[in-house]
């Protein structure tokens, strides 16, 4: 049975991690979750279910107007040829979540450790850094450093590299 957000909470609790949470309406894109700009500070993330050519997981959270160029980032990952998105039933098998509630915190489903965890560089220079806590329907603040920490705990050494490349340009 996969975590649920109460399960993830008294988690980050048990490893002594402060967390903060606000709860919305269910978020599915960037464009929406703009909506909350005012009120949640910090780092927001946009996660990437990827898989690579032999079937290698890896989940990519940069920042929320990153733009990521998946023709090459196979390469910057060491990745067996190029990339696809994981299909729906892989990342409820793997992750345990749905899509568009796509998380770094769905490492603690991963019991397995088949998901590489990548963060990008430039999401890792916030000091607060926002995301799904298993659902779309609530956005939880962590430091950055505090993610790390729980990445670590769930068996996931996750790697720091740049992913992103220029932020892409705002909507009009």
């Amino acid at each position: 049975m996969p975590a649920t957000p109460s399960d993830l909470f008294a988690f980050l609790d048990r490893l002594g991690i402060a967390h903060a949470t606000v709860t919305h309406p269910a978020l599915f894109t960037v464009e929406q979750s703009r909506e909350l700009r005012g009120t949640i500070p910090g780092g927001h993330t946009k996660n990437l279910f990827l898989k690579d050519k032999k079937g290698a997981l890896f989940l990519v959270t940069a920042l929320e107007d990153a733009v990521i160029e998946l023709k090459s980032l196979h390469r910057r990952l060491a990745a067996s040829g190029r990339f696809s998105f994981g299909p729906a039933d892989l990342m409820r098998a793997t992750l345990g979540i749905e899509p568009g509630a796509v998380t770094p915190f769905a490492a603690m489903n991963d019991s397995e450790r088949r998901v590489s965890v990548v963060l990008d560089a430039a999401l890792m220079r916030h000091e607060t850094v926002n995301c799904h806590p298993l659902v779309n329907t609530m956005t939880t603040s962590i430091r950055r450093d505090d993610l790390l920490a729980f990445l670590r705990a769930t068996g996931h050494e996750p790697r720091i590299l740049a992913v992103s490349g220029r932020p892409a340009p705002a909507a009009a």
